[in-house]
């Protein structure tokens, strides 16, 4: 059985991957870790576990844990992760991070977004991004994750094949992306009250969203990886996932990878869970439905938690709220030569804990989809 702990098991992502990991046939969960319930039982902060966790919430001490534990998940704010990591956890245990410490392989646009100093920086290099479908091999190996945000899985995912076929015009791409209000976490906030946010729908973080970057920096890997095929430039890069040619455009001065700019903009809206991105970007040519269908299931078809929808057929929240699944369709506009794609995925499962298990899975060497075969929930 794998030795599990979590870091921060009180707040929405952190109860989500207790949730699946009891489910999970080789994992069981050894630390329950708070900072704000130590010694109270977890089952008075969540009363769903009633009868199903006995066990109390503990401290957060990660040397401590990384003795008793195969891996650890740290659902955890910016900046907690980069200032307690040390060679001794990393050499103890995997480590699984729900935050954005090391996801920005670019030190100096982490700060500038996140206006914190990264304590860590050394270990930027080595950390995987954990977008399963797109560095799968390279995740095997890790022993640290950066488990990527919710709105940035659904967009990249929408968007990567069109990019890495050069299939759109990059610096013409905007997302619009609505999100439950579970996304903002469980911390009592007054913009997040009942009163607040239902009968309403508003924009927040425009031009300023963190997600931004992230969503750049991957789709910018991602343009590269294509450049072989397409171009003909770069062709070391032809057959490389994401998190290779990350590494490589590090070493060689170069972080961020080529250049990609985009629009997004959140949204919230009045509901728990869910994540809809709809993506726009002009067409590098003219293409029929076909054409990009085909794009679509060249890096999709084999891929159990990614459904690209059938023609026709637009995702919605309702469908894959509960699940590890995304569902993905697109709309050719022939009047303007542009293209409208959807993403809808639930953020707390495959926007957070069930991809951190995902990666889970990988590393240790377990069926990707074990402990997350669960259907929707409807209604």
């Amino acid at each position: 059985m794998i030795k599990a702990g979590i870091i921060g098991s009180t707040g929405y992502a952190g109860q989500e991957i207790v949730r699946i990991l009891l489910g999970h046939k080789d994992a069981e969960i050894v630390w329950y870790g708070s900072h704000s319930y130590v010694g109270e039982d977890y089952s008075s902060v969540y009363g769903n576990m009633f009868n199903i966790v006995d066990a109390k919430c503990l401290d957060d001490n990660l040397d401590e844990l990384s003795k008793q534990a195969d891996v650890i998940f740290t659902a955890t704010p910016q900046g907690y992760l980069a200032g307690v990591l040390n060679d001794e956890i990393l050499n103890n245990c995997k480590v699984i991070d729900l935050s954005a410490d090391f996801r920005l392989k670019d030190v100096d646009v982490y700060e500038k977004w996140y206006k914190i100093e990264h304590k860590a920086k050394q270990y930027l290099g080595e950390a995987v991004y954990g977008l399963c479908e797109l560095n799968r091999e390279s995740i095997k190996n890790a022993r640290l994750i950066a488990n990527p945000g919710c709105y940035t899985t659904t967009s990249i995912l929408s968007l990567y094949p069109l990019v890495r076929e050069h299939m759109i015009d990059v610096d013409t791409i905007v997302v619009d992306a609505k999100s439950g209000t579970s996304g903002a976490g469980r911390s009592a906030k007054l913009a997040n009250l009942y009163c607040e946010v239902n009968e309403s729908i508003k924009a927040y973080g425009v031009t300023t969203h963190r997600h931004t970057p992230e969503i750049e920096e991957q789709l910018g890997y991602a343009f590269l990886a294509g450049a072989g095929n397409v171009s003909g430039k770069n062709v070391e890069y032809a057959d490389a996932d994401i998190f290779s040619i990350g590494q490589k455009e590090l070493e060689a001065g170069n972080p961020g990878g080529d250049p990609v700019l985009i629009n997004f903009t959140p949204h919230l809206v009045p509901m728990n869970r869910g994540i809809l991105a709809t993506c726009y970007a002009k067409l590098s040519d003219k293409y029929s439905y076909d054409d990009i269908k085909a794009a679509y299931d060249k890096y999709y078809k084999d891929e159990q938690f990614i459904r690209v929808l059938k023609k026709g057929v637009m995702p919605e929240t309702r469908w894959v709220e509960g699940s590890n699944y995304v569902d993905i369709n697109f709309v050719i506009d022939e009047r303007t030569n542009r293209i409208v794609v959807c993403g809808a995925l639930d953020n707390m499962v495959k926007g957070a804990a069930g991809q951190a298990v995902q990666n889970m899975n990988l590393i240790f060497g377990l069926p990707e989809n074990e402990g997350l075969l669960m259907p929707p929930v409807f209604p």
